[in-house]
């Protein structure tokens, strides 16, 4: 074993007084959810700086027939997700300084293969006795775009693990293709764990485990007959108080209503009464009162002196005319003056 390490270190030393670039190290291509970095560890040299060319052709074609991906680089890692998702590769890189560089360090990668399923985001939530755990993803971020991975992929599946905390049960798994799942006949008030992960059986690959989640348990969903009693009670009740107090409540908007906008009129009782008698032409429509019938008398005078019969039936009949001139007279100025004067 010393022999060995003294040997490595003897060809360092001499490449390194020789000027020989010598090539990178730990070649390796970090995939996760096809955002894939090539990287690699940087060689033994003291004669200079150093920059790095990468170059990539698919497996299909000609043996040298490489294509530059990046050249003059000085970070030991190049970005290689722009490669297609579904091809098979050949990758090299090589070290530089000046006019010199080493031999290439040469690595195979194939996206669909060599990508590390991440884990999927998931979220718990305790519910009538049960657990509804929803999950989503993974994603592949290509060309500022989010990607789930499921579009790239023929056949995948989710799988649910989940178990009793602190307890020695044993971890239960349910595949679902769906993006969530319901977890039931749980017991009550116990905390369980849970964790999810993407397979892909067409591929055999099996995803990464999501982030342990714990969540309890509440009741079995059963309610119990004392709450389903307390709230029908509880509603009759009520249903009997308000009923009255929005009746009453009503009443008065309504009684406060009316006052306010239709206010209430006595009619006066003499105009009552005048209108309560049945009307009357002449009432109505005759300018000038009825004609008085006046009923007159006949008066005899008879004088102490002895007269001729037949002058006293002459002169009696003369004034008996003469009165009753004079009362038709009366009669007719009483017409003719205002209603005013008659009085």
């Amino acid at each position: 074993m010393a022999a060995a390490l003294r040997g490595a270190l003897s060809a360092c030393l001499l490449l390194c007084v020789s000027g020989i670039v010598p090539k990178p190290q730990n070649t390796r291509i970090n995939s996760v959810n096809l955002q894939s970095i090539l990287q690699w560890d940087p060689p033994r040299f003291h004669n200079g700086n150093l920059s790095y060319t990468v170059q990539s052709k698919s497996v299909n074609l000609p043996k040298d027939d490489f294509k530059n991906l990046r050249t003059n680089l000085s970070l030991t890692e190049c970005d290689i997700s722009s490669l297609s998702v579904y091809g098979d590769y050949v990758l090299r890189v090589r070290a530089e300084s000046e006019d010199k560089h080493s031999n290439w360090a040469v690595i195979k990668f194939k996206p669909m293969d060599d990508t590390i399923i991440g884990p999927p985001d998931v979220k718990v939530k305790s519910e009538s006795g049960s657990l509804h755990v929803d999950f989503t993803g993974p994603v592949a971020e290509r060309e500022h775009d989010r990607w789930s991975l499921r579009q790239y992929y023929g056949s995948w599946h989710y799988r649910l693990l989940y178990w009793k905390k602190d307890s020695n049960t044993e971890v239960i798994h349910i595949d679902t293709k769906h993006n969530s799942e319901i977890l039931s006949q749980l017991e009550p008030w116990t905390v369980y764990c849970i964790q999810v992960q993407a397979v892909i059986p067409e591929w055999n690959k099996t995803g990464e485990l999501s982030q342990e989640l714990c969540e309890q348990t509440t009741h079995n969903g059963v309610t119990p007959v004392w709450i389903i009693v307390t709230l029908l009670l509880g509603s009759m009740l009520a249903f009997i108080i308000l009923v009255p107090v929005c009746f009453f409540c009503l009443l008065y908007l309504y009684r406060f209503t009316k006052h306010v906008f239709c206010p209430s009129y006595v009619f006066p009782q003499h105009l009552k009464e005048f209108l309560s008698k049945p009307p009357s032409g002449s009432q109505f429509f005759s300018p000038l009162p009825q004609e008085e019938h006046h009923f007159y008398d006949k008066l005899t005078v008879i004088s102490e002196e002895s007269k001729n019969p037949s002058d006293e039936t002459v002169d009696e009949a003369s004034k008996t005319t003469e009165h009753h001139q004079d009362s038709e007279q009366e009669v007719s100025d009483l017409n003719i003056l205002p209603a005013s004067e008659r009085d």
